[in-house]
Formats: structure tokens, C-alpha cells, sequence
């Protein structure tokens, strides 16, 4: 594969930092301590988009951060959609690549009439190393992961572009979350924090497709985050043939790794479940799964397969939908079938940057002929 040659250094971003690491910065500089508090404001809650718009700070102290330091590291490439229905963000990172993300208006029929609720899809890395056989995210492969302060970055653009406060993030989009697990632990924590974006941490879920370490040490984590697992086959049988994280960390594996985490926690787990025509929508795998949701007193969320250009597989019929999703409810499980949104603006996760960094010659063809090492380090 043919890359296009793309900037390397990443510039260090006052997004990505803490109070205590802002302190140590200011005090390694000689600064007093309260220039910390006005760094820390101008960041977070004045949303500064260059250190040269810190007016109270002194002109030598904001040379010297600009030395060093930024306050935006990606633009806005593209937006698809309109106001009243799913916007996706094609946002360009400072190397040239590309990452996307996905404002889901809220649901009238789950939060009223009158709801504003504003959910951002996030990603967390570029492209995606696991390989999901049904996903466009790793159709390129993996590249990089995303910086602590591109994802929280990500929250800070859309709210200024859209004038919209972000009240519930889903760590859903591009990437596997617990394979970046420092970045989007820290990420989690500056989003949470009132100094910083200031989002209630029970309005925030990572997603993963079953790395059942990393679940294990995310339970043990403070903040009551919500935990999402992308299932998609309730028999390693099944799961085995679209997604080869199953091979390392089975069924059996991962339901031990969120029974520890029900151990640790009162929120409850929501399997995410994309219904592929005669691959994982049987109706054995409808009381398979009721099964094993009921175990883990788990809400299942059934989504019907979206289109991905130069991919195979289909959506089963609506009616076929209906019945599978019935066998939940007559079995005692919470269940939803998300008629999805986006679906015509391609809100598939990897579409639009797969286009664009083909169309850029970044990558040579969005299908490339290996793939990488599955590693579910941090």
C-alpha cells in the first residue's frame, strides 16, 4: 500500500492536559500560580482557539507557550446531514488523516417532544485494527491512535460549529476504545471534570467488541461510565466468522470479564447487536442471546446492518427484524430495534474517511491485502 507522504510530529496540545500537569508547566516557566487557573479557563471554558487569545496573559508567557503548545490540532473537513437529523464530521488531523464524527439528534419517542438531548459519536482511533468483517472502519487498516487531546478535541469543534452543547458521548465511532486505553481514560476524565467539558460521567459509554482484560480494568476505573459491547453473535460459532477478536478472547472469556464488571457496577450493559441476513440473525441466535443477556440483566440494542460500499452483506427484511427482536421481549429482555439514523449520508463509521483519504491517494484502495496483529495493549 501506497502512502501519501503526511506531517509526523504532533504538536502538543493544552487540550490534552490537567490542572496539575498545567501547574507543573506554569511553575517549570517561573510563573506564578495562579497564570495556571487563567491557562486552565481560557482552555476549557473560554474554549480558546489559539494561545494568542489569552489576553490576560503576558505577551512573553504566551510566546513561550506558543513554542510549545496549541489549542486546536484538527478542521473540519466536510459535514453531511442537516440541522434536524444525524450530522457526521469529517474532521482532518494534523498528520493529513482523517477521522469522523457522528451527531445523533435526540429521540422524541425515548425523551419527549421537547428533548435537546445531544449525543456525539466519538472516535478513538484511525482506522481500526480488529477487522470486523461487516465494519468500514478498519477496511484501511490501522493506522494510529488518536492523542488524548484529538478526542476530547473532537467534543470542542462539534459544539463550536454547531452552537450545541454535547450532553451524552458514545465512544462508538472509528477505533476500539479499550485498545487506546490511556488516551481515552484520560479523555474520559478532562470531559468529565468541571473544569474541564463538564459532561456527567453516567452520559458517557465506551464501546468495545470484547477485549476482556481491559473491561476488567475498566470496572475497576471510578467514574460510573456506562459499558457497551458490540456482540453481534451470540455462539463463538457465529461470532468467530465476523469478528476475529473472538479467537482471542471467546464468548466464555468475555462473559467473565462483564460478570466482574456487574460485580463493580449497578449500570446496566447494553450488547449492541447488527442484524446481518443469514449470517447472525437466526432465531437459535435470538434465544442464544436472550440467555445470555438475561444472565447479566443486559439491555440489547438491535440495529439492522448498514450498507458499506465493496462490502457483501445485507439487512434481513423488517418483518424478520420484528420477529427477532420479539424473542427478547417474550423472554423478559429490554430490548430496542433502532431503525437507524444516517443511513443515507453513509454514517457508517469509516465511509466518508475512506473516500476522502482514497481520493487523496493516502491510501491506494480501502480494502488493502493483510491486516494487523490483533493487540489489545493499552
Amino acid at each position: 500500500m501506497t502512502a501519501a507522504p503526511l506531517k509526523s510530529a504532533a504538536p502538543l496540545s493544552l487540550l490534552g492536559l490537567t490542572p496539575p500537569e498545567i501547574t507543573s508547566l506554569m511553575a517549570e516557566l517561573g510563573e506564578p500560580a495562579f497564570r495556571a487557573k487563567q491557562v486552565i479557563d481560557w482552555t476549557f471554558a473560554k474554549r480558546a482557539v489559539s494561545i494568542e487569545a489569552m489576553s490576560n496573559l503576558s505577551k512573553g508567557l504566551r510566546q513561550t507557550l506558543t513554542e510549545k503548545f496549541v489549542t486546536r490540532t484538527m478542521t473540519i473537513a466536510t459535514v453531511t446531514g442537516s440541522k434536524d437529523t444525524t450530522r457526521k464530521f469529517l474532521l482532518k488531523l494534523h498528520d493529513g488523516r482523517f477521522v469522523e464524527t457522528v451527531l445523533i439528534p435526540a429521540n422524541p419517542a425515548l425523551y419527549g417532544e421537547a428533548s435537546d438531548r445531544h449525543t456525539l459519536c466519538v472516535s478513538s482511533q484511525v482506522g481500526c485494527a480488529y477487522d470486523c468483517k461487516f465494519c468500514a472502519s478498519g477496511l484501511a487498516g490501522f493506522t494510529r491512535n488518536l492523542t488524548t487531546s484529538e478526542i476530547v478535541e473532537q467534543i470542542v469543534q462539534v459544539e463550536a460549529y454547531s452552537g450545541e452543547r454535547m450532553d451524552n458521548l458514545v465512544f462508538m465511532g472509528m477505533g476500539e476504545p479499550l485498545s487506546n486505553y490511556s488516551n481515552v481514560i484520560k479523555a474520559i476524565e478532562i470531559l468529565n471534570a468541571e473544569w474541564g467539558i463538564g459532561i456527567g460521567a453516567r452520559h458517557m459509554t465506551v464501546s468495545t467488541s470484547g477485549l476482556a482484560p481491559q473491561i476488567k480494568r475498566l470496572a475497576d476505573f471510578p467514574l460510573q461510565i456506562r459499558l457497551a459491547i458490540s456482540l453481534h453473535g451470540a455462539s463463538d460459532e457465529v461470532r468467530n466468522k465476523i469478528m476475529p477478536v473472538n479467537e482471542k478472547y471467546n464468548l466464555d472469556e468475555l462473559f467473565e470479564a462483564l460478570s466482574y464488571w456487574r460485580s463493580k457496577r449497578k449500570q446496566h450493559i447494553t450488547f449492541e447487536y447488527i442484524l446481518i441476513k443469514d449470517v447472525n440473525d437466526g432465531l437459535d441466535q435470538a434465544h442464544r442471546l436472550a440467555k445470555r443477556a438475561k444472565g447479566l440483566d443486559a439491555k440489547v440494542n438491535l440495529i439492522p446492518y448498514n450498507t458499506v460500499e465493496g462490502l457483501p452483506w445485507v439487512r434481513p427484511s423488517e418483518p424478520h427484524q420484528d420477529e427477532f427482536r420479539d424473542v427478547l421481549l417474550n423472554a423478559g429482555v429490554k430490548a430496542t430495534l433502532r431503525r437507524e439514523k444516517g443511513h443515507d449520508i453513509a454514517a457508517a463509521c469509516g465511509q466518508l474517511r475512506l473516500r476522502q483519504e482514497t481520493e487523496l491517494g493516502i491510501i491506494d484502495s480501502p480494502i488493502p491485502e493483510k491486516r494487523i496483529t490483533i493487540n489489545a495493549g493499552a
